[in-house]
């Protein structure tokens, strides 16, 4: 085994672990790996990658479907409707110089770094307010033994001289078409334009789209968050493929090394379903967010003085 493959495991690895753990994301870490640890060149690491993201997705990818938290239909349809963007994005990735397409990489890992720590923000906001409901329900409940003479509010209802409540007055009929066709052709521009703009990036950097993919699943279709995530990687799958399938034939790709790469992945994607239910999402998101910033740092310091 050659020293440059020795090292591709643990990258493999440690992508694997993010890319399943977050469903998506971790596959960023691909493109730097391949050439600042592994040799490639810019144009050569994008298109590796996108191997590396769709082998890495197939066990994470299971291991979610598996438990019921893969929404086949929306996950099929957000990916098609994002083939004209990866087509593009493949195309002008292309077309750019390495130096150029490099800043760019490190300016789209300060925005992952951005929207990951919003993403733990709304996490934590979400579940404050379930951790003070519960320590409502339990201060109701004391307050109930303590006083058990208290009076039913259905025995109040019921006592002589209670009045019913009023019902509020009936609303103007409205036709249902008239209010719910502009809101679906909205619901569905918001849809395509989002998963264009995943496929864009997709096929221009080599990088699966997770950090939008998640947010969009989450808030466009209102899917809950371990579903998004599951379906996410659907997503993932199919705009690598569709990326790759664009990019056939316009390089040299190093198998035996992306084969090494990609098994470790895939490795890592399956232990980092698994790490889903033993860390706290919030901490593997922060920790990420952190990693990410570093290396964009790094990327922009050694990427800009070429330009």
């Amino acid at each position: 085994m050659s020293v440059v493959i020795a090292a591709a495991l643990p990258c493999g690895l440690l992508i694997g672990l993010l890319l399943g753990a977050l469903g998506g994301g971790g596959s960023i870490l691909a493109v730097p790996a391949l050439v600042y640890l592994l040799g490639q060149s810019a144009h050569d690491a994008t298109a590796g990658a996108l191997v590396v993201v769709a082998v890495g997705s197939v066990p994470g990818l299971a291991c979610h479907a598996r438990a019921g938290r893969t929404r086949w239909a929306a996950g099929m349809a957000f990916g098609a409707l994002g083939t004209a963007g990866t087509y593009v994005g493949s195309r002008w990735s292309a077309a750019v110089a390495p130096t150029v397409l490099m800043t760019a990489f490190a300016g789209l890992m300060f925005v992952v770094a951005v929207a990951l720590v919003l993403r733990s923000l709304r996490e934590r906001r979400a579940a404050k307010p379930a951790t003070d409901a519960a320590s409502g329900e339990v201060a109701d409940a004391g307050a109930l033994r303590a006083a058990p003479d208290a009076q039913d509010p259905t025995e109040a209802q019921d006592s002589p001289g209670a009045h019913p409540p009023t019902p509020p007055p009936a609303p103007p009929h409205t036709h249902p078409a008239r209010i719910t066709r502009p809101v679906r052709l909205a619901r569905i521009a918001r849809i395509a334009a989002t998963a264009t703009a995943v496929g864009l990036l997709t096929g221009f950097f080599g990088v699966g789209g997770g950090f939008l993919v998640v947010p969009a699943l989450t808030l466009v279709l209102g899917l809950e968050m371990p579903v998004a995530i599951g379906t996410s990687l659907l997503v993932i799958l199919i705009n690598s493929l569709t990326a790759l399938a664009t990019r056939a034939g316009t390089g040299a790709l190093d198998w035996p090394l992306l084969t090494a790469f990609a098994a470790c992945a895939a490795i890592g994607s399956y232990l980092g379903n698994r790490l889903t239910t033993r860390l706290p999402a919030q901490t593997l998101t922060a920790a990420f967010a952190a990693l990410v910033t570093l290396l964009a740092v790094t990327m922009a310091a050694a990427a800009i003085p070429r330009l």
